[in-house]
């Protein structure tokens, strides 16, 4: 029968600790979450890989923000808002911002109108992308450079 002292027992226990939060802090669903948002995986999911067109959504943003830690933004989608012909959903994409995933908007005919405004953060000059999706399935896109003087929520 082997018999451990009492070092030996805290050095086995503290390298299975160890070993053991290493292994689920790097498995978790949100490390894993958090490790695939990029503009592009953001945009793939979005779409399920289907064909983006140009056009019928528009981004209003200014073209140059002074202060990166408040950017208005504005869009509208061209669409008739009917029972067999509207906007499900709109999400704002930033290329170059610590977190890419702005914000999703959900519409229905109900809506009257695919629009919305709001205010976001900027870490530094970048592209800001608007993608509509359709009752008919398609996606429409759009892009707009902001180019950012101070601020920010990167630094």
């Amino acid at each position: 029968m082997n018999k451990f002292t009492r070092r030996e027992v805290l050095a086995i226990g503290t390298t299975a600790f160890a070993t053991v939060a290493t292994v689920a802090l790097s498995s978790s669903p949100f490390a894993l979450a958090e490790a695939k948002k990029t503009p592009k995986s953001l945009l793939e999911s979005f779409t399920g890989g289907k064909q983006v067109n140009e056009g019928k959504i528009t981004l209003e943003m200014p073209e140059i923000a002074e202060n990166g830690n408040t950017v208005p933004l504005s869009f509208k989608v061209e669409s008739p808002m009917t029972k067999d012909d509207y906007v499900k959903r709109v999400i704002i994409i930033s290329e170059g911002n610590p977190r890419p995933d702005v914000a999703t908007f959900n519409f229905s005919p109900l809506s009257g109108e695919a629009a919305a405004s709001s205010r976001m953060r900027l870490a530094k000059t970048q592209n800001i992308i608007a993608v509509a999706e359709l009752s008919d399935g398609t996606f429409h896109m759009t892009k707009t450079e902001v180019k950012v003087t101070i601020g920010g929520c990167g630094g």
